[in-house]
């Protein structure tokens, strides 16, 4: 079934190429496409479109076909060109001229739209919990090792002591940066576009704010020719959240791999974490944390792709837009799966601590031996050379102790200010409201 059939054939070549993945992609919005339909309903019977039997009727088979969705039973087969149409006949072989009537006053443009835009608000949200979830277990970590010395590096080279606790709060402060990208798109796809038909509104007298109540947006996308221009910006706006958040924790995962290696030993992965060679015995290998660096390289792409499909578009729908679907639905999935295994996997990673009293490690204080003789009065540029020279000359004595009373309490602030702005951040986030 097409919703849009006319009575005449179309060769089945043409609909094999314009169907795509449609009913293998569309399970991801059949449980939206309802809730969508359900607001439908309703609004029709207020404004008198639809009896209020019929309104019941669409609503008793929204709700069995939601259970189906709910319990995985909920399949399109072949016959249907798209959840949509599979939707609408289910709904008309039960309740006939009822389910005909399901689609008055809307196109399958503000349709697809609609159930797409409930589909990412929903994903937003729930992957922002993922996120959170590891905000927090970087907080705890970066707690619990916050005076376990670190060897900073810049051009990969030893530059300055750091702490474990910098190095984890560091990534749990960017990932809150992160997650404003996710409040942003969800702002974005938080306005409803039901009954902007195909772009250019409806003369029925629709209430587009009783649908809006019904689905759970907060507000309306006024224009129907803007709200048509939705498609395209919401699925960039998705695409560079999870790109934005995917930048950080491919770094995170260079640096556990890095710091993993014999070379620098830093940290030690559970053997349950590793996997090994088939030829050399001795190897654990950090390969899920070379495959998080993988994968989220890969997500990073998304937002030029999804800029490949829609420049140079002029207003209106346009079928390019189908391939968005392709593009970004499965990559989201993914992303939830490296947050998942992340989740896990960095509660489980040991520091080690005996590293940093290898003589490599000495030269990361020759600051503190500056600061040491500015307290003493000496200006800042004389410190340097004394310092430089004592390195130059072999005389150079690392002043370990005078950073070791210095660093808990300094970073320690850092954590408490890192901690306020979580905490501020869930309080305030729609992205955490029910």
């Amino acid at each position: 079934m097409n919703i849009w059939d006319k009575g005449f054939s179309v060769n089945d070549k043409i609909i094999q190429f314009t169907v795509g993945r449609d009913r293998e992609l569309d399970l991801y919005l059949a449980a939206y496409d309802i809730l969508a339909s359900k607001a439908q309903a309703v609004m029709l019977a207020k404004v008198g479109l639809i009896s209020e039997e019929e309104k019941n009727q669409l609503l008793e088979g929204l709700d069995e076909l939601a259970h189906q969705v709910e319990n995985k039973n909920f399949t399109i087969e072949k016959d249907f060109e798209d959840v949509h149409s599979k939707i609408e006949f289910y709904l008309t072989q039960k309740y006939g001229d009822a389910g005909k009537k399901i689609h008055t006053a809307r196109s399958r443009n503000d349709q697809v739209l609609t159930a797409i835009l409930l589909f990412f608000k929903d994903y937003l949200k729930q992957s922002s919990l993922k996120i959170f979830e590891l905000i927090q277990i970087l907080k705890n970590k970066a707690q619990e090792h916050q005076s376990d010395i670190l060897p900073g590096y810049t051009h990969f080279q030893a530059a300055m002591p750091s702490s474990f606790g910098l190095w984890f709060s560091a990534y749990a402060e960017n990932l809150l940066s992160d997650l404003y990208f996710f409040e942003a798109a969800h702002q974005i796809a938080d306005q409803n576009p039901l009954g902007s038909g195909a772009g250019f509104g409806s003369s029925f007298p629709i209430d587009r704010e009783l649908t809006a109540a019904e689905a759970g947006f907060s507000q309306l996308a006024v224009s129907s020719v803007g709200a048509q221009m939705l498609r395209g910006k919401t699925e960039k706006s998705v695409a560079f959240a999870l790109s934005e958040t995917c930048a950080t924790l491919s770094k995170m995962a260079y640096d556990l791999v890095l710091y993993n290696s014999q070379d620098l030993g830093f940290v030690v992965l559970p053997k349950e974490l590793t996997t090994g060679s088939s030829i050399m015995p001795h190897k654990k290998n950090p390969d899920v944390f070379e495959l998080v660096r993988a994968r989220c390289n890969k997500i990073q792409a998304l937002p030029n792709d999804i800029t490949l499909v829609i420049n140079n578009l002029p207003s209106g729908y346009h079928r390019d837009f189908q391939t968005l679907k392709e593009i970004l639905f499965e990559p989201m999935m993914q992303f939830m799966d490296i947050l998942d295994i992340l989740i896990f996997a960095v509660p489980q990673i040991q520091i080690e601590k005996d590293f940093i009293n290898l003589k490599k490690y000495d030269l990361i204080y020759t600051v503190e031996n500056i600061n040491k003789l500015i307290q003493q009065g000496t200006p800042f540029r004389e410190a340097y050379k004394q310092v430089g020279k004592s390195v130059e000359d072999g005389s150079y004595m690392p002043l370990k102790d005078f950073h070791t009373t210095h660093v808990g309490s300094v970073h320690n602030l850092g954590l408490e200010l890192i901690e306020k702005k979580i905490d501020d951040f869930h309080k305030k986030s729609v992205l955490f409201k029910k």
